[in-house]
């Protein structure tokens, strides 16, 4: 059953078209992401369906039980707020109730002439505030926050002292408490850490209801979604199956289109070139041929769709000046205090050249404060460190601080290089999409995503063979993501990298250290690998009980390998079941291109064998589809358990 029908949904700022044409339908319990670069319109779309915005064509409809709840992107503007009253705007009617009830109350105890009406108002209003739960509203807000993490100080403090993953904490519980069954989440994973994210992850694999999540967290998107919408040039194109599944479908359909282009393409001049020869004949049936052959070139032609070009990103790479040594850095026992207890203590750290080095642990643990004692900008309390032989150091900061933003986007990057031409420098800036008049823009008015691009060049021209990069992925859309993937890939220095971003640190790690108070913990490779390794931990801690703890913990623990061992099987049909629906599209796709070809559309009988076996392709991809769907929901329900 539909929750929500979008028809024809246009909207436009000023001449701007910013969607048009826009049509899906979303059924119940379905889980959506939403995809795009930035500014193609993804908030935008949310706004429209929230009721922000009024679109300028079309329309959309909800079902009669739909009720939608929006996680904004940017929340919580009212930063003297305490958190706990935040929340509690969700119960906005219910405690106008309340205030009316004390009024009430009060003048009941002045007893007036007329009493009666004060006294049936009350009573029929006391009833509807029990009823809708007026009773109970404080203690669900105060226990879905302490759910969340939050402990009783903190549901007391001003929003505004509140780190960023809490402020995005507080939106959710607002949403959980306004009883939604559709949900609009605007990058809900922003100033998450791992442990919050994942958190989230499990709370949206086990909703029930209907959601469409914006985010450009690939890893996220993977574990949380089944269904992939993009907007792309103002239109949005409709995928089955998660992030990664939906960028091979979308390159099989472009494929597809530029042969169905090319070929199309290639039967019109096919055609022209006849039309040509039975002009030089000029003889008249020669002239019935050619209003024959004309009007298989406008039918022809009225099918012509030249694919559309992928919206422009950054391509770029990065490059040592020089080699340096093998030893590139390593720190004994490092520890730093602000005035108080610890941030961290006993960190150990010993990077190689040529490794990739990612630096992980929850939002306060002190990530960027180990970074900046390794840039010389705090002193440690405890510890020492240095740098191997010729080693040069690069650093991304993702507070993006160290841009002036009293220069243009061209002085910038002119007055650190003064020996490049100004076409060089231009040239390089073209890479990272400040084309034309963009190179003046003064850096005071960039964008998040802009600014990150600058940088990025900076770091590129710097030419450092030890690259120490914070949060480098924050601002950037999934194009410049994945740019900047293969550009940290086939770098020939050495990376220490603070990130939350799983999918890139899975693509790019060699080792991880997890930090925490007591110092930094080492694992080799990935970010698959080291959730394997903490695994194998705790079972090893496991296997370390005593034999009373044993006894106790035994039969939950093989309830959960039996569960976790039967989750791995259906994992391993899911992946088949994938690959067997691939090669199903595929041959689709086959068919349907020897089915348009002119010469085939002519033969009769070859037609109707390739519309049956077309026939039979789709009911076997249907099929496959029903099982990958079944397989989905199963793992859906009972992965994580």
């Amino acid at each position: 059953m539909a929750v929500l029908t979008v028809n024809h949904l246009k909207k436009t700022f000023g001449t701007d078209v910013i969607l048009e044409d826009v049509s899906f339908e979303v059924q119940k319990g379905e889980h959506i992401g939403l995809v795009g670069v930035n500014g193609s319109g993804k908030t935008t779309l949310f706004k429209l369906l929230n009721g922000e915005y009024i679109p300028d064509g079309g329309g959309f409809a909800a079902a009669k039980e739909t009720r939608i709840g929006y996680m904004e992107q940017h929340v919580c503007r009212d930063l003297e707020k305490k958190a706990f009253d935040e929340v509690m705007t969700v119960f906005a009617p219910l405690l106008e109730m309340e205030k009316e009830l004390e009024s009430l109350t009060e003048q009941i105890a002045a007893s007036p002439k007329d009493l009666d009406p004060l006294i049936l108002r009350q009573t029929e209003l006391n009833d509807r505030f029990i009823r809708d739960g007026g009773l109970t509203c404080r203690g669900r807000a105060r226990s879905t926050l302490l759910g969340l993490g939050f402990t009783e100080a903190q549901t007391e403090m001003p929003i505004g002292v509140l780190s960023g993953g809490q402020k995005a904490k507080l939106q959710l519980a607002k949403m959980l408490l306004s009883d939604s069954n559709f949900l609009l989440l605007d990058e809900p994973t922003n100033h998450l850490d791992i442990t919050s994210v994942e958190w989230l992850e499990d709370f949206l694999k086990n909703y029930t209801g209907a959601y469409i999540v914006i985010s450009h967290d690939r890893y996220f998107l993977d574990a949380v979604t089944s269904r992939t919408f993009e907007i792309d040039h103002t239109r949005l194109a409709d995928y089955k199956g998660n992030y990664t599944r939906s960028r091979k479908q979308k390159e099989a359909d472009l494929l597809s289109k530029e042969r169905v282009y090319e070929n199309t393409k290639r039967e019109i001049e096919r055609i022209e070139g006849i039309i040509e020869q039975q002009r030089r004949f000029n003889q008249e049936r020669n002239y019935v041929t050619i209003a024959s052959k004309q009007k298989q070139i406008d039918r022809l032609a009225a099918t012509l769709e030249k694919p559309e070009k992928e919206p422009d990103s950054i391509r770029f790479r990065f490059q040592a000046s020089q080699r340096g040594g093998n030893d590139v850095l390593w720190a004994e026992r490092l520890g730093i205090s602000f005035s108080g207890p610890s941030v961290f203590q006993n960190v150990d750290l010993d990077i190689k050249r040529g490794e990739r080095v990612f630096l992980i642990g929850p939002n306060g643990c002190g990530k960027t404060s180990l970074l900046k004692i390794l840039l010389g900008i705090y002193v440690p309390t405890t510890g020492s460190f240095g740098y191997g032989v010729g080693i040069d150091v690069g650093y991304y900061d993702q507070a993006q601080g160290n841009l002036d933003n009293s220069k243009t986007v061209i002085d910038e990057i002119w007055d650190l290089h003064p020996t490049m031409t100004q076409t060089e420098v231009r040239s390089a800036l073209a890479v990272f999409l400040f084309r034309g008049e963009d190179v003046f823009k003064p850096v005071s008015g960039l964008s998040g995503g802009e600014r990150a691009r600058v940088l990025l060049l900076k770091l590129m021209l710097s030419k450092a063979n030890f690259l120490i990069l914070d949060e480098p992925t924050n601002h950037l859309d999934i194009g410049s993501l994945e740019a900047l993937e293969n550009a940290l890939l086939g770098y020939d220095g050495t990376l220490l990298v603070v990130s939350h971003d799983r999918y890139l640190i899975n693509k790019l790690a060699t080792k991880v250290y997890f930090l925490s108070p007591d110092g930094a913990a080492l694992y080799r490779g990935n970010y698959d690998d080291y959730l394997s390794t903490r695994e194998k931990e705790a079972e090893r801690l496991r296997e370390a009980e005593t034999p009373a703890q044993k006894t106790e913990t035994k039969s939950a623990y093989r309830l959960k390998k039996e569960s976790a061992a039967e989750v791995r099987r259906q994992r391993a049909a899911l992946r088949r079941c994938e690959q067997a629906i691939e090669e199903s599209e595929k041959e689709q796709e086959t068919l349907n291109a020897m089915l348009s070809d002119p010469e085939t559309a002519s033969d009769y009988e070859k037609t109707l064998e390739l519309t049956a076996k077309i026939g039979e392709a789709k009911e076997r991809l249907e099929a496959l589809m029903a099982e990958w769907e079944t397989l989905n929901i199963w793992l859906e329900e009972n992965d994580r358990k």
